[in-house]
Order: C-alpha cells, then structure tokens, then sequence
C-alpha cells in the first residue's frame, strides 16, 4: 500500500483535497492573479500550463513520489494554489512539503500558516513521521521567513543544486522540522493562528 494515502484535510481557513484536473480552471486563474508564474525563483505554471502540471503531479503520485493537494479556501470552496508530500522516504517515515504556491490575493494571510500546520500535524500525528523536511531556493527570501516563522531549522545549503528552466542554477535552502519539535513548533503555529489580524 502506499505511504501516504490521498485524503482531505480540513481547516479553517483552508481545505486541503486530492489534486485532480477538476481544480484546472481555479489554478489557473490563481497562477495569472498577480503574475505569480513570473516569479524567477520559484516555480508556479503559466495558467496555459496548469492542466499540465496537474498531470505530471498526479504522475509522481503514482510513482509513489508525492502526494499532491488543491489549496481550497474553506469559504469560497475554490482552489487558491498547490502544496505536496515529495521525496517520500516511507521506509524512514520522511517527508518534505514542497511544491507549494498560493494566488497573489491569498499571500500573507493565514492560508499558509494553517495550511503547512495542517500537513505538519497530519505528518507526525497520523503518519507518524520522524522528520519533514521544507525547501527552497536560496535567494527566495519570502519563502525563507515563512518556513523560519514555522520554526523549521536550517540544515544547510546545497550549493548548485538544481538547474533551472532558464538555464541558472539554484542553491537550495534545507530546513527540518523533527518528531521531538513538533509540540513546540505546533503551540507556536496555533498562537500564530489565534493572533489577531
């Protein structure tokens, strides 16, 4: 049976499903507010090229790589961007969340907090993970402070790690969360939660 199973995870804010091409149209119109597709250091799809990112996410997922997720808005229902379990290491009950981007009108909201403390307790409190990884590329600053906000802890910097569409390479920034951490890191992502906006 694969590790991890496919389910959806509720919250306040966001509601966490399956990814399917039904999310097609949302993503894509998510991809085009604020041009987030054009973002050099991170990788969201043109809105043309939703249909096939969905297809290569649900492909991982059937290779056992990933299981990928919509982004709903619990209010609107609608899809506001993509997360993922990636490199899944079942046999040491690891996983990184990745693959991770939200419409511009979402961003700095607490879409995100909720949505990485959802995956975060489903990992060490269903899947029973020992640790979780959170990546990203060096010089994406934003990306940077939230997972730090999230009180991840940075294991290194993987020098040219990974070659770029447009030819660069990426440095990538490596951070973990471990099984031992995560009450702590969880008191402190439910404080963020209940702050006021």
């Amino acid at each position: 049976m694969c590790w991890p199973q496919p389910c959806c995870i509720r919250g306040k804010y966001v509601t966490l499903v399956p990814l399917s091409q039904d999310h097609a149209a949302d993503l894509a119109d998510a991809a085009a507010d604020g041009d987030v597709h054009k973002l050099w250091y991170t990788s969201v799809p043109h809105p043309k090229a939703v249909p096939a990112e969905i297809d290569r996410r649900l492909g991982l997922q059937k290779d056992g790589l990933m299981l990928p997720f919509a982004v709903l808005g619990t209010a609107s229902g609608k899809a506001v961007g993509m997360t993922t379990y990636m490199n899944i290491d079942a046999l040491n009950r690891r996983v990184e969340i990745g693959s991770t981007w939200y419409r511009k009108k979402v961003q700095r909201s607490p879409f995100n907090t909720e949505c990485k403390l959802l995956l975060l307790s489903h990992a060490f409190e269903q899947l029973d993970c020992i640790a979780v990884e959170l990546r990203t590329h060096f010089m994406n600053r934003q990306s940077r402070n939230a997972i730090e906000r999230l009180g991840a802890k940075l294991d290194g910097i993987l020098r040219s790690h990974q070659l770029m569409e447009d030819g660069a390479l990426r440095d990538t920034a490596v951070y973990s969360i471990i099984a031992s951490e995560w009450l702590a890191v969880k008191a402190n992502l439910n404080w963020q939660m209940e702050k006021p906006r």
